[in-house]
């Protein structure tokens, strides 16, 4: 794809991105995040719109899964598993938030956490490498976000 397209830098931004460009703050921040979105994520497994969604994806099986949190015994498919998590993440809005209002980590940790889970364990990913999908989808959505319509009013530093 051309890169003289916004799309096309973008994808190539994102790309070439590798854990060498993650330095010793970007890591520490991001332990940071991922701390404090479990938290914030096994606390909200006890409430009633997180139960609801546990409920509704029981009824979907796969032979590839991934944990819910707070639920030893019970296992979904990647995409329901990040589903139920951030839902959970989110339930009672207690998760990590830019401006305007978007909820980074609920979004990208349950998923990125699901997908690595899910993968065989030959292709098994390092904990370095999981934080550099961590970044790369926190880097998506704050990227995402300036090219919204609402990125006007994000404060400048």
């Amino acid at each position: 794809f051309p890169l003289k397209t916004i799309t096309g830098n973008f994808a190539s931004v994102i790309h070439g991105l590798n854990a060498n460009h993650l330095t010793d703050q970007v890591i520490q921040r991001s332990k940071r995040m991922i701390l404090d979105t479990l938290g914030v994520g096994l606390l909200g497994t006890s409430t009633d719109v997180c139960h609801k969604v546990t409920q509704y994806s029981k009824t979907y099986s796969s032979d590839v899964s991934s944990t819910i949190w707070g639920h030893l015994d019970f296992r979904l498919p990647p995409v329901y598993a990040a589903f139920v998590n951030g839902v959970a993440v989110h339930s009672m809005d207690f998760d990590d938030t830019w401006h305007p209002a978007t909820h980074p980590s609920g979004a990208v940790l349950p998923a990125v956490i699901a997908l690595s889970e899910a993968l065989p364990r030959k292709k098994k990913i390092s904990g370095l490498d999981l934080l550099l999908a961590f970044n790369v989808g926190i880097e998506v959505q704050g990227r995402l976000l300036c090219f919204s319509s609402e990125a006007k009013n994000i404060p400048k530093k």
